[in-house]
C-alpha cells in the first residue's frame, strides 16, 4: 500500500493521509478503528454501493450506524439530503466526538463532507472514494458542497478530511459508462500540470479501461500528487487552485442544461475542448494538441460536441453563476501547452470576450 501525505496550511501546518493500494476494503474497518479514536462512527453511503457490496465489506457483521442516499446521484444533493443525515446522526445519539466516513463517489463525499462541517459545529470526516471521479479529484481538497435549484455545488464550505483510503478494486463495480467518464478528471490533471502524465495515460488507456489494478493504483497515485501540490498551495481557492477547474466553466453549465443527465465528466469533457477551441482562436494552441485530446476522448467514449437539445442562451446565463465569474462575465482556466496552464497578470482563470465563449459553443 502507498501513503502520501497531503499538507493542507489553512489556520496552522495539518496533513492528512492519503493511502492507496488494492483489495483492502475487506479488513479497512478495523485500520479506521486504530487510526481513529471517536467512539461515535457514521457511514455516509448511497444505494449504488450497498447492491455493489461494499458496504457490508466495509462493515463485515459489525452494525454500525449508517445513512443511505437515495437516489444516489446528482438529484439527492440538496440541502434536504443534508437535514436528513444530521437528523439520523441525533436520533443515533452521536455528538461532538464522532467520524463521519464517506463511502461512495463525489456525491457522497459532497454531501457527507458538508454534514460533518455543520454537524455540532463541525467533526472529522474520512473518505473511501469508490469511482473514478472521486478516486482522482473530489475526495482530496476539503470541497464539499449542494446543488441549488439554480447551479450546481452553489453552497458549500472547505472542510478538509481526516483520512482518505482508494481501494483501486472498488472501480471493477463501477458501470463502464461512469467508469469511462470518470478518467476525464485524470486526463484533466495532466493537461494541467503533467506532460508526462498525460503521455503515460496514452500509452496505457487499455489497461486502465481494463482496470488492471497496478496500472489503477499508478494513476491514482500521479492524480493524488498533482492534486495535493495544487492543493497544498492554494488550499481556499484564492488563485492558483482555479487551475483544477480547466473544462469545468462550460462543463458544470452543460451539466445543469442536460438535466444531469450527462454524467460529470461527460460534460467536462465538452468543456475541455470548448478550451481548447478558445485556445485555438487565442493564439495558445495549434490544431495538433486539440487533435490528441480528441483521440483521448473518443477512445473513452465521452461527447466531443455539444447535445442539439442544448441552447447556447441556456449555457451562458448558467456560466454566469460559475463560481469564478467576475461581473457576472466567467473566468476561464486556459493551457498553453500539455501541462502548463495559462495565466494572465497573475491570475489563473483568464477573461474571454463574451463574442468569442459565443462563437466556441457556435462550433461545438
Amino acid at each position: 500500500m502507498t501513503e502520501l501525505e497531503i499538507k493542507i496550511p489553512i489556520t496552522e501546518q495539518r496533513s492528512y493521509p492519503i493511502k492507496i493500494g488494492a483489495e483492502f476494503l475487506g479488513s479497512l474497518w478495523t485500520q479506521i478503528e486504530n487510526d481513529f479514536n471517536q467512539p461515535g462512527k457514521f457511514i455516509v453511503t448511497d444505494e449504488n454501493l450497498v447492491s455493489a457490496g461494499h458496504l457490508q465489506k466495509l462493515t463485515g457483521k459489525k452494525d454500525i450506524p449508517s445513512f443511505v442516499i437515495a437516489p444516489a446521484g446528482e438529484t439527492s444533493k440538496t440541502f434536504d439530503t443534508v437535514i436528513s443525515i444530521v437528523e439520523a446522526m441525533e436520533k443515533a445519539r452521536l455528538g461532538r466526538d464522532s467520524l463521519i466516513v464517506a463511502l461512495g463517489g463525489g456525491t457522497v463525499g459532497d454531501i457527507a463532507g458538508f454534514a460533518a462541517s455543520i454537524f455540532k459545529r463541525g467533526v472529522p470526516v474520512v473518505h473511501i472514494p469508490t469511482t473514478t471521479v472521486a478516486q482522482a479529484d473530489s475526495s482530496i481538497g476539503g470541497k464539499t458542497g449542494v446543488d441549488s435549484s439554480i447551479s450546481k455545488n452553489a453552497f458549500g464550505t472547505f472542510w478538509n478530511p481526516s483520512a482518505i483510503y482508494i481501494d483501486v478494486t472498488t472501480l471493477t463495480t463501477l458501470d463502464d459508462r461512469q467508469f469511462r467518464a470518470g478518467l476525464v478528471e485524470s486526463v484533466k490533471h495532466a493537461l494541467i500540470a503533467d506532460s508526462q502524465y498525460f503521455d503515460f495515460l496514452e500509452s496505457n488507456l487499455d489497461a486502465i479501461l481494463s482496470r488492471k489494478p497496478d496500472v489503477l493504483e499508478k494513476m491514482a497515485l500521479y492524480n493524488c500528487k498533482i492534486k495535493g501540490g495544487v492543493v497544498e498551495a492554494d488550499p481556499t481557492e484564492k488563485n492558483q487552485r482555479k487551475m483544477l477547474n480547466y473544462g469545468h466553466t462550460i462543463g458544470h453549465a452543460v451539466e445543469a442544461a442536460s438535466g444531469f443527465e450527462l454524467l460529470h465528466g461527460e460534460a467536462v469533457a465538452i468543456g475541455i475542448i470548448a478550451a481548447g477551441l478558445i485556445e485555438l482562436e487565442m493564439g495558445l494552441s495549434k490544431p495538433e494538441r486539440l487533435d490528441k485530446i480528441r483521440r483521448i476522448f473518443k477512445k473513452l467514449g465521452v461527447p466531443v460536441k455539444l447535445p442539439s437539445n442544448l441552447a447556447e442562451n441556456t449555457l451562458i446565463d448558467l456560466m454566469k453563476h460559475d463560481k469564478k465569474t467576475v461581473g457576472k462575465r466567467p473566468r476561464f482556466v486556459l493551457i498553453s501547452d500539455i501541462g502548463r496552464v495559462h495565466h494572465q497578470n497573475g491570475q489563473w482563470a483568464v477573461e474571454v470576450a463574451p463574442d468569442l465563449v459565443k462563437k466556441v459553443l457556435h462550433k461545438l
